[in-house]
């Protein structure tokens, strides 16, 4: 299948020759729509866009899927009531061009919005009033129970204190779900009180806007008992309170504990007088309610003591409702939602019989894992007449989460047939040419451990929002390296946007992410930057986006480099895997001080050095001039100049005194070095993969008289031309395939020693007499594209974009090799 969604049928039949079209009553109207949704709902605005009409979209952010759709963005943060009613305003007001004709909505979150905006604005619609009715469960059931409705008993739980009065009041089985939820959503049967408290200490630490998006309006819960019958959907057009258009749904048995639906049969199968019934029921609710005019998707159970209500949806129901219902009936739910927003009266002749026979089915797994196989034979499937739609939302190496970890799905197909049993057999021969596997996720990393061969347990839920989280980390530990171009990449950074040439270090920092992010992309892959100089911002995009793999070259937050390796405890906090070192080697290196004592110990040669927190601490007396003074926490040379070099007590003095003084950051004092200094980039993490690139030497003889042999801040910033004098080999030349070796064999155990991971630079300076003394492990070296590290890299053969795929590819390697956070076992 060439991409994840294939919908067989058409919108509308073809014309023939012969037909007179008549005119289209919609043409230049105009349609404000509360929330573009997600791309499950491009058939929605694709419908609307058909219709004529000039589309406004009220939404967050310009969707790109919906641009092709949308005439005019309304940009506003739809939880925020008053900001985006207000954004409405602001847009009629500066567009008097164009005339709303009315406000319609497609999207459970939205529906008390699009009730605010047609009572600002006197579109047609359901009054604020009425909506907080329907949309909050509590609200509803306090309806039903004083306006003589049937109704199970019911009330909020908020704490642990509240289930002795629900144990006193209610009777068993119950069922406890949002108070704002949609779908099936945290929606649990409980038998016991045992179950009820389980569920409610699970509900109550996963629920969250980010899970269930309808959660914005509010996070209650409510329980009530559990209603024994047959569920359907009724799906209503009402205008100026008549019941214009019904449909009865049947729902299949969904899959307790959690309510998972599995499917769905239209038009009913129910006994006649059970869907007079329930009809009745629902217009008797829709009418007390003060529900006017509207597309209602009505949830109901058909009892032994009769129609039960269960919950009204203000807005056309989800999914296959559409096409159920055109298919069928012939009836569009789309079109005439539209008039009847518009006022245009809605005539509608049912027919008496369905047009067709529909059942559908979910595409399901019982556990939560990683797509590892996908097989739609679309030959085979658009051989059989009788397949009428078919969408598939996942891909391989997408994650699956189902109860309780999630409330995913990967797509549904509907069959038809000239009765119901032929279009269950029709599915049945459909499901044949569809198949897909699910690898759990591993019990070694921690997940699943709760699982029982039995049912899901309800001691499961405890572990499931870990689950949840580290769903990330697993995608990465069970995908094939061949679709890592199927990842979302998030590239760490930080963004500036200035000309000042005094900022050459922030130009710099931003320069790497954006080559990144443009390289990455011109690969195909899918891409988000992060700025952490907006730390709050970062976090909050991490956690609501489908980033898979963070790609870190972040140096800074809120603007200190001290605070670089707290980027990727970030990451490990809300387990995404990302490239690079992990956070304590990366606050490790940043301590020049604490590296220099490692080094020592571990017998790694190194220039003799001491260090100074005060003025008043003692330096080593054997210590040979000229020294070099440094600060011991910067990075990017911050704080060497030519001046860093002293010869004499005095020198020595002042230097110190800037550094701790001036600069408030502990000095480094060793004795200087003499001679031509060595990068050896390092890729890799583990012994069997690690490859040093070839050296890169600096040579300084050539330097004016006066200018100490070391890289200053002002000689990586192009400020100083004798700085320019240096002579940079690429690969190094004429020096020895013994000291090569033995840089390269420092340098490696220098980067193990550190736990270096998938790219490091180790600086070696050598004196004159070719003896090497490690200076320091960059484990974040800057890798913008015409930096060293790339330069070298594409002296083997890798291009730039072949580099950052090659960093990419050891990233998930190490994650796949290794259980999870080792890395952070030192």
């Amino acid at each position: 299948m060439k991409n994840n969604q294939l919908v067989i049928s058409d919108d509308d039949p073809p014309d023939s020759g012969k037909t007179v079209r008549k005119p289209n009553i919609l043409n230049n109207m105009a349609i404000l729509i509360v929330n573009a949704g997600s791309q499950k709902k491009r058939f929605i605005l694709q419908k609307i866009k058909k219709l004529g009409l000039t589309t406004i979209v009220v939404n967050k952010k310009a969707e790109t899927w919906a641009k092709a759709y949308v005439d005019h963005w309304i940009l506003a943060d739809n939880s925020n009531h008053a900001e985006a009613v207000q954004a409405a305003h602001n847009f009629i007001a500066t567009h008097p061009a164009i005339k709303i004709n009315g406000a319609v909505t497609f999207w459970e979150d939205d529906v008390l919005l699009c009730s605010r905006i047609c009572d600002r604005f006197k579109f047609i619609g359901i009054p604020l009033s009425v909506a907080k009715k329907a949309r909050n469960k509590f609200l509803f059931r306090e309806f039903c129970a004083k306006n003589g409705l049937p109704t199970p008993r019911y009330a909020y739980i908020r704490s642990e204190q509240d289930i002795k009065g629900i144990l006193q009041n209610l009777k068993f089985p119950f069922v406890i779900k949002p108070v704002f939820g949609s779908s099936s959503a945290y929606v649990m049967k409980v038998e016991n009180e045992e179950e009820l408290r389980n569920s409610f200490e699970y509900i109550k630490k996963s629920i969250s806007e980010n899970i269930e998006s309808a959660l914005t309006d509010g996070l209650d819960i409510l329980v009530e008992e559990y209603i024994d019958g047959d569920e359907v959907d009724i799906d209503i057009l009402m205008q100026n309170g008549k019941v214009k258009f019904y449909s009865i749904t049947d729902n299949c048995q969904t899959k307790e504990p959690f309510f998972v639906e599995t499917g769905q049969s239209i038009p009913s199968g129910l006994p006649p007088e059970e869907q007079t019934g329930l009809i009745e029921m629902a217009e008797e609710t829709l009418e007390k309610m003060g529900v006017q005019s509207g597309c209602i998707h009505f949830e109901a159970k058909s009892t032994k003591n009769g129609p039960v209500p269960i919950e009204v949806n203000l807005r056309m129901g989800g999914d296959e409702v559409y096409s159920f219902v055109k298919g069928a009936w012939g009836v569009d739910l789309i079109e005439n939602a539209v008039k009847i927003a518009f006022g245009i009266y809605v005539k509608i002749k049912k027919p008496a019989h369905p047009k067709k026979y529909l059942t559908g089915h979910y595409f399901l797994t019982d556990y939560s894992g990683i797509i590892t196989q996908l097989d739609i034979n679309d030959h085979q499937i658009k051989k059989q007449k009788s397949v009428e739609e078919i969408v598939f939302f996942k891909k391989i190496g997408d994650t699956v989460l189902v109860p309780p970890e999630g409330y995913e799905y990967l797509g549904w197909i509907t069959t038809a047939g000239d009765n119901i049993l032929d279009a269950q057999d029709n599915l049945k021969n459909a499901l044949k040419h569809i198949k897909y596997d699910i690898a759990r996720f591993q019990h070694a990393s921690s997940i699943g451990k709760t699982y029982r061969k039995s049912d899901i347990s309800f001691s499961s839920l405890k572990k499931s929002p870990s689950i949840r989280q580290k769903a990330k980390i697993e995608k990465i530990r069970q995908m094939s390296i061949s679709h890592q171009r199927n990842l979302r990449i998030g590239i760490a950074c930080n963004g500036y946007q200035s000309d000042d040439q005094t900022m050459a270090v922030e130009k710099e920092l931003n320069a790497v992410g954006q080559n990144i992010q443009t390289t990455l992309q011109g690969l195909g892959y899918r891409t988000a930057f992060i700025d952490f100089n907006n730390a709050p911002n970062a976090i909050n995009n991490l956690i609501n986006s489908d980033i898979d793999l963070v790609f870190n070259v972040c140096e800074r937050i809120n603007e200190s480099s001290l605070l670089e390796p707290h980027a990727a405890s970030i990451f490990d906090v809300l387990q995404i895997p990302y490239t690079g070192s992990n956070p304590l080697t990366l606050g490790l290196c940043i301590d020049k001080i604490r590296v220099k004592k490692l080094l020592t110990y571990h017998n790694i040669p190194t220039a003799k050095w001491d260090y100074a927190h005060t003025l008043n601490d003692s330096i080593r007396d054997d210590l040979k001039y000229p020294l070099i003074v440094k600060p011991a926490n910067t990075d990017n040379s911050i704080g060497i100049t030519n001046d860093s070099v002293v010869t004499d007590k005095i020198g020595l003095k002042k230097q110190l005194e800037k550094i701790i003084l001036e600069y408030k950051r502990p000095a480094l004092i060793e004795e200087y070095i003499d001679g031509d200094e060595y990068d050896v980039a390092i890729m890799g993490s583990d012994y069997d993969d690690l490859r040093v690139l070839p050296l890169s030497r600096s040579i300084f003889n050539k330097m004016p008289e006066g200018y100490w042999h070391i890289y200053a801040y002002d000689s990586k910033r192009d400020s100083n031309e004798a700085y320019k004098s240096i002579v940079v080999q690429e690969p190094a030349k004429r020096i020895s395939q013994k000291l090569k070796s033995l840089l390269a064999e420092i340098a490696l155990d220098t980067y193990n020693i550190l736990d270096c991971h998938d790219y490091g630079r180790v600086e070696i300076k050598v004196d004159r007499n070719n003896n090497p003394f490690v200076l320091e492990l960059n484990p974040n070296p800057s890798i913008d594209k015409n930096y060293a590290f790339p330069r070298l890299s594409k002296l083997v053969g890798m291009s730039y974009g072949d580099f950052l795929e090659e960093i990419i590819r050891m990233t998930i390697e190490r994650y796949k090799k290794n259980p999870p956070f080792y890395h952070l076992q030192y």
